[in-house]
């Protein structure tokens, strides 16, 4: 690589002494050499030249010395390492460009062998200090593209590590987190497009920032459904604990944006979650030229099936069991055995509880009860729920279920 060096000195002789002693160096493409003849020129020669390595600068010069140049290229964003040049003995001036940031010092008369091991170390630190540029714009690129996707604690960690630390596909145990919209379509075809626009893109953001809130990973966006990793691509031992703190955390959220938006006279749906838990494939599925962290397999099927539960149990989060069975201090209650499309075995489903809804659930774990025993008195048991809380959708859903000749908790949701 070619170090464009500026000299700046007002002795007639120099800049020929300086080619005549550089001239191999110049042959071989290793250096190029600029000249000004006070730090007025050489600010000049700069603003044409920015791409100028180093300075090598005399300190007595009319119009503006070697001391307020110095002063002016270390106030610069782009500071060049500079080398000054001083009369034998000036430790005045020398002790105050290198408290001006003077990298290194010279004395005259020149000594030309001096002067060449001087630049060669010069360049080295120019070097060093460019490769660690390089690398940081490369970390800053990285983390700008990470953050898209992960929370900041784990972009800065991807960032520094490399991009392709954990993002090669393989399989790994994670929580996935499913949402939609209600009724979206609609929304879509009514709303006016500043509106929907406006709309969108606050609640995908919104969104976002509880899932890294939360440190999880957001796989995909497309449209109103959001799909959300936990455990991926870093180690989180309790993945399952944080992808239903999530799940609420969402709800939560979606429900005070819906209100919201309810008040402004947009009807917003309601934000449908499904949560499962298991192996799935994870990685960069972009290939080379693109970035696309998401994850594929049944894991990743069935939560999608569990959100879509939400719309026939008249609830708004269900998550299987194994998410339930792997959360700490789970508080929830059973929605049954559900029949998922695309898979030959019933999948046990609950509805996870905050403790404010929690009183509630010991009459209907009873009735549950009554429910999977195949007792005739569930019916009256699930009666008598819905008539204490008529805002119960799901006690509604097996009341329901139960008139129409149903039987037992193993159910076939399409």
């Amino acid at each position: 690589m070619t170090s464009t060096i500026l000299f700046v000195d007002d002795e007639p002789d120099l800049e020929a002494l300086v080619l005549q002693k550089f001239r191999k160096q110049i042959r071989d493409g290793e250096v190029t050499l600029l000249f000004a003849h006070d730090g007025v020129e050489a600010l000049a020669s700069l603003e044409q030249h920015p791409h100028v390595d180093m300075v090598v600068s005399d300190i007595n010069m009319p119009r503006m010395d070697g001391l307020s140049l110095l002063q002016k290229l270390q106030e610069a964003e782009d500071r060049k390492s500079t080398i000054i040049v001083s009369a034998y003995g000036d430790m005045s001036n020398i002790r105050t460009a290198m408290n001006r940031g003077a990298f290194d010092f010279l004395t005259k008369p020149i000594d030309f062998t001096d002067l060449e091991a001087t630049i060669d170390k010069t360049i080295r630190h120019v070097e060093m200090l460019r490769e660690a540029r390089r690398r940081q714009a490369e970390a800053e690129r990285a983390h700008a593209s990470l953050s898209r996707y992960f929370s900041p604690q784990i972009a800065s960690r991807l960032a520094a590590a490399g991009e392709g630390d954990g993002m090669d596909v393989h399989w790994r145990d994670v929580a996935v987190i499913f949402t939609d919209i209600a009724s979206f379509t609609t929304l879509v075809e009514t709303a006016k497009p500043d509106v929907l626009g406006t709309l969108l893109n606050e609640y995908v953001s919104g969104m976002t920032d509880v899932v890294f809130a939360h440190e999880g990973t957001v796989a995909k966006i497309i449209g109103d459904a959001i799909q959300i990793l936990f455990n991926a691509p870093g180690d989180q031992p309790d993945y399952a604990t944080r992808a239903i703190a999530c799940a609420h955390a969402l709800d939560e959220w979606a429900e005070a944006f819906r209100e919201r938006w309810k008040s402004k006279g947009v009807n917003f749906g309601t934000t449908r979650i499904g949560v499962h838990a298991g192996p799935a494939l994870v990685g960069n599925f972009g290939g080379r030229r693109f970035f696309d962290y998401t994850a594929y397999g049944d894991t990743i099927n069935t939560a999608a099936r569990l959100e879509a539960a939400n719309k026939f149990l008249g609830t708004r989060i269900c998550v299987s069991a194994a998410v339930a069975e792997g959360a700490k201090a789970f508080c929830g209650r059973p929605v049954g055995d559900l029949l998922l499309r695309g898979r030959s075995e019933p999948l046990r489903a609950f509805e996870p509880l905050s403790e404010a809804t929690a009183p509630k659930m010991t009459q209907y774990l009873q009735a549950f009860a009554k429910l999977e025993a195949g007792d005739a008195s569930a019916m009256p048991a699930f009666a008598a729920l819905v008539g204490l809380h008529a805002d119960d959708p799901l006690a509604g859903f097996h009341l329901k279920r139960l008139l129409n000749g149903a039987k037992g908790i193993r159910m076939q949701l399409e």
